[in-house]
């Protein structure tokens, strides 16, 4: 958001980030993002708000943040060679305005090494990012052959869309 020149402050969203069972996980994103706005819109009432959450699924299975090394090598592995997708999902409200969409991102991953795989995780430490990984890192250098839509919502905010909807539903912009 920095560098689309949006002003924007950040407020961490206390919320139970479990999605309800049996829940395609291309809905799981803005189901989340929808509780992360209505978490915030309690504590900052005026404000425009901007909730996203995203999920990497491969084969309709999420594959969360890893818990490890060996979970980010397994997660690493599983991608390798494959085509994933990475989906946002995005919640924005101000007052009683909401408008909360989704933003997929199909994801081909080369064929990765064994060695390439752990040299990723043991310097790039990925424990934080769903699907073990960043594209905007190394491995995205390195092993991401292609993309099929946008690559800021693998980043983790399609801001394109974001500012696009600001605009559109007359949030503030």
């Amino acid at each position: 958001m920095e560098a689309a020149e949006l002003e924007f402050d950040i407020i961490i969203a206390d919320v139970d980030e479990t999605n309800p069972p049996g829940m395609a996980g291309h809905l799981v994103p803005e189901f989340l993002a929808k509780k992360k706005a209505a978490a915030i819109s309690e504590r900052a009432t005026d404000a425009i708000i901007v909730a996203a959450d995203t999920v990497v699924l491969l084969d309709d299975e999420i594959l969360g943040k890893p818990t490890d090394e060996q979970n980010a090598i397994e997660i690493l592995t599983k991608l390798s060679g494959r085509v994933h997708q990475v989906v946002t999902g995005v919640c924005m409200q101000r007052g009683e305005k909401q408008h909360a969409f989704s933003v997929t991102t199909e994801v081909h991953f080369r064929p990765l090494t064994h060695e390439q795989i752990v040299h990723f995780v043991t310097n790039y430490k990925p424990y934080d990012k769903a699907g073990a990984y960043a594209i905007q890192e190394w491995i995205g250098m390195v092993g991401i052959e292609k993309i099929n839509g946008d690559y800021y919502n693998v980043m983790g905010l399609p801001i394109g869309e974001v500012v696009k909807v600001l605009e559109e539903f007359n949030f503030g912009l």
